[in-house]
């Protein structure tokens, strides 16, 4: 069976799509919480554990089942987990139970952990090595429109009609692209391709790469967390401005992770520290910047420009020291990034109440620093000579 270059760009865009689809329906819940609590009948708290509740079992779950499914054909992983996503959002939402509601987001959120896992291998080996960062910035620019325009505009479908109706058009979108992979993406032995073993893999530097996404995220969400009260209370602008400012952060993480794509493929290491360094002096700027909104707004752009192609430079490293199967790479670096994720919003809570928002920020600051540090220090490490060189594939598809 053949595999042209039109049918390989059309599974690329079917995983970005993938990767667009899951991010939404992780976030969606942010934007409705008071619609969804007040029809539920239960605290806020409670609807917003419909988001930290998915993230955290992401981060348990990855790493285990990375393991599973290892020897699956990548066609049937990623066409079954989306049909999974599909199965089991429209049964939460066709209930009015909140138990029902947040144990099949559980289930959603153990297929996103597969999915997050494999995806990167899979649409990597489609194409040649030499263009892995631009295939990776394809899938990861989708991923960031989720929260830039899925959320938003999933918002506001649920705001002129039911919270339930966003979740179920994201179902039947998960149901056509399962079938499109499905038909168009072979059934090939996840080792065949070349994206399946890291290509020079080293144990150390792989714990540095996990360290960088968990300290660097901790960072960032030690003061992103906060940021509405960030741009109200120290910033000064009043709170209608709060979404127009995420705007420019998200649009900027865009134009980060196109720009970075290309330098990937060039200096993949450069690049990540690059962008560490950049959220490091953008978190300090925003840290500087109390009473002057230009500043702000050009903080947040750096930030977003800067933070949102971090785990796109992550990934093209686990694929270059993965010690093993790049999938399990992946899947602890996605583990990786939810603990940052959880990590930050409390550190940033203790941060808040002993220094303020703009502490917060500081200390977010510090840590991204010393994340900084840490890359800056990588070379010192000895290569592993007892790794195992990458088995050469025979074919380039997956």
């Amino acid at each position: 069976m053949s595999f042209d270059v039109g049918r390989r760009v059309s599974v690329l865009l079917a995983i970005a799509l993938s990767a667009f689809i899951f991010n939404t329906t992780e976030n969606l819940p942010i934007g409705l919480l008071n619609l969804m609590s007040s029809d539920l009948g239960v605290s806020l708290p409670a609807a917003g554990f419909l988001v930290t509740g998915y993230g955290l079992a992401v981060a348990v779950v990855s790493l285990p089942m990375a393991h599973l499914t290892r020897h699956l054909p990548r066609r049937f992983v990623l066409s079954g987990v989306l049909v999974v996503l599909a199965v089991a959002t429209v049964g939460s939402v066709l209930t009015d139970s909140y138990g029902v509601l947040l144990g099949a987001r559980i289930v959603v959120a153990v297929a996103q952990a597969v999915f997050w896992a494999v995806m990167g291998s899979v649409a990597v080996g489609l194409f040649a090595p030499a263009i892995r960062g631009r295939v990776l910035a394809v899938t990861s620019v989708c991923g960031s429109l989720a929260n830039l325009l899925g959320v938003p505009a999933g918002t506001w479908l649920a705001q002129h009609s039911r919270w339930q109706l966003p979740f179920i058009v994201l179902s039947i979108s998960a149901l056509a692209v399962a079938a499109l992979i499905a038909v168009l993406l072979p059934t090939t032995r996840p080792e065949e391709s070349h994206a399946a073993f890291g290509s020079a893999p080293d144990r150390r530097h792989f714990v540095v790469v996990l360290l960088t996404t968990a300290v660097a995220m901790t960072g960032l969400y030690t003061g992103f967390t906060y940021l509405g009260e960030f741009i109200t209370e120290v910033a000064g602008f009043p709170a209608r401005m709060v979404g127009p400012l995420l705007f420019v952060y998200g649009g900027a993480g865009i134009v980060g992770v196109v720009t970075l794509g290309h330098l990937l493929d060039r200096r993949p290491r450069a690049s990540l520290v690059l962008a560490v360094s950049a959220q490091a002096a953008a978190m300090l700027l925003l840290f500087q910047s109390a009473g002057s909104p230009a500043t702000v707004i050009a903080g947040l752009a750096l930030l977003g420009c800067s933070a949102a192609p971090i785990f796109t430079a992550t990934q093209a490293r686990i694929l270059h020291v993965s010690p093993g199967r790049t999938e399990i790479g992946f899947a602890a670096n996605s583990a990786a990034f939810n603990v940052g994720v959880g990590a930050g919003a409390l550190l940033g809570g203790a941060a808040l109440s002993a220094f303020g928002v703009r502490g917060a920020f500081l200390v977010g600051a510090l840590l991204t620093l010393a994340t900084v540090a840490l890359l800056l220090g990588e070379p010192l490490l000895a290569s592993d000579r007892r790794q195992t060189p990458a088995p050469v594939a025979g074919v380039r598809s997956c």
